[in-house]
């Protein structure tokens, strides 16, 4: 069984070179897979251990390091090793909105705990948005949310402003923001503070934390909760869940998209199929191999690079 945990935490970095030269140094020598971004205004990741001592000592380690007391976490567990190679970058936005004005180290909404989120998304005076890309949002969102529909988080600003809200709305309205683990949801609002929102929350611990807290049965979710690693998705108590990852177009599918004709493993799926190339799928079909050689070696075939957006 591989233990996983997400983190993040805005913060002021004044050196993110050196922490990411500790944070590589020490999770090398505990053999910790997965993911993380430094930059100045703070630490984003996900990373797993198959040995959950070595897991918890890697938590202790960025736990020590100054700012990162107090640090968001997410605990996980997956049959599949959900990463197969560690990476500690650099970023300038460790999650990126694409304007560095935005500075959720001064300014942020009110967190709202999963325990409270039902009574404030269904209260008739919030709007309820779901700050996440739109392959998303497809497979899972909060009953009655927005779906703005963007390719990337960085489109949310512009999608803000083209709502036109009026003056009496973003006084008056509140505004109640989520995403898979809480930084995209908390970025966007400081965005929406700056913009003159002024009764702007966000889910604490994102939905992530939400489907581990509370019941199935009271739940408001509908569908799955989209991951970037090799689970694809988690459902409730997040346990994982049924869709797996085109490699040609890196978009989840369902049971029911891979019963097409156009569905080839590894290759191409119905939302891509028409738009890659032949010499792209035989590009595709030689990597599946590799993959499936790797497996009957009982080894990890080294794919794409994970993404990070928590």
């Amino acid at each position: 069984m591989n233990e996983i945990v997400t983190l993040y935490k805005f913060v002021n970095i004044i050196n993110p070179t050196h922490v990411q030269k500790k944070l590589k140094s020490r999770l090398r020598e505990l053999k910790i897979h997965g993911t993380i971004l430094v930059g100045n205004e703070g630490i984003n990741g996900t990373i797993s251990s198959d040995k959950p001592e070595n897991l918890s000592l890697a938590v202790g380690f960025i736990e020590s390091i100054k700012g990162f007391n107090n640090i968001d976490l997410k605990y996980s567990q997956s049959q599949k090793k959900p990463f197969v190679r560690l990476k500690v970058k650099l970023k300038k936005e460790i999650v990126k909105i694409g304007d560095q004005s935005i500075d959720p180290n001064s300014i942020v909404g009110e967190y709202v705990n999963p325990e409270d989120w039902n009574n404030l998304i269904i209260d008739k005076d919030t709007i309820v948005i779901d700050t996440r890309n739109n392959y998303e949002c497809s497979i899972g969102t909060f009953k009655n949310a927005i779906n703005p529909k963007t390719e990337k988080f960085s489109d949310f600003p512009e999608w803000i402003e083209n709502q036109n809200f009026s003056d009496q709305e973003r006084k008056n309205k509140k505004i109640a923001m989520f995403c898979t683990g809480g930084i995209r949801c908390e970025k966007a609002s400081s965005f929406m503070k700056m913009r003159g929102f002024e009764n702007v929350y966000h889910l604490k611990g994102g939905i992530l934390k939400y489907l581990e807290n509370i019941p199935e049965k009271e739940s408001l979710w509908d569908g799955e909760c989209f991951v970037f690693d090799d689970r694809v998705s988690v459902k409730h108590s997040l346990k994982e869940g049924t869709f797996e990852m085109c490699h040609g177009c890196r978009m989840p599918l369902s049971r029911f998209e891979k019963q097409s004709k156009e569905y080839v493993k590894g290759v191409a799926c119905p939302k891509c199929y028409k738009t890659t190339s032949d010499k792209q799928k035989e590009r595709y079909k030689s990597r599946q191999k590799q993959v499936d050689l790797a497996k009957k070696r009982n080894t990890y075939h080294i794919g794409p690079k994970e993404e990070v957006l928590n």
